[in-house]
């Protein structure tokens, strides 16, 4: 118990390599700041104890802290992974925290796979059917990575030549 009053200060946000914070049993009134999500290090939370008020700031580390403990006997907070909902939360009553909403996740994801399934194949058929089509195309293309190759092993061989007569 450190006998702390006020406001969490939204400048802890800031300490980006910060691995704990131990705030409870103390007087600390007022919101959780929202940048406590950008904590990335952050393993530990307690913030028990407290008059704390408002919703549960969420993000992805704050998520990973899933234990309601870590906010108990602070009776105006709100939303996951609390009981109480937050009277603006979107959540349905008797929600309980699981983690993220995966049926949007799986649109996401299927949408994902299916444009980038697209692009590779739109992508690889506009340059090899170019080449397999286009005899001329065919030629440079493979006139020009012959050239590289030249100059790559014509520059690897006067750098070793230069090592050795400086031996």
């Amino acid at each position: 118990m450190n006998q702390l009053t006020g406001e969490i200060p939204s400048s802890i946000g800031k300490l980006r390599w910060l691995e704990t914070l131990e705030l409870s049993h103390n007087q600390l009134s007022g919101h959780i700041p929202q940048n406590f999500s950008s904590l990335t290090s952050l393993s530990h939370l307690n913030l028990s104890y407290n008059n704390l008020i408002g919703n549960i700031p969420s993000g992805y580390q704050l998520q990973t802290l899933n234990d309601p403990s870590i906010y108990e006997h602070n009776p105006s907070l709100c939303g996951a992974p609390l009981s109480t909902v937050c009277p603006t939360d979107d959540t349905k009553p008797g929600h309980t925290f699981h983690g993220e909403d995966h049926s949007k996740d799986d649109k996401e994801g299927f949408w994902f796979y299916v444009s980038m399934a697209l692009g590779f194949i739109i992508g690889f058929w506009a340059i090899c059917g170019t080449l397999v089509l286009k005899k001329s195309w065919r030629y440079a293309y493979f006139k020009f990575f012959d050239n590289v190759k030249e100059k790559v092993a014509l520059t690897i061989a006067l750098k070793v030549a230069r090592w050795q007569e400086r031996l």
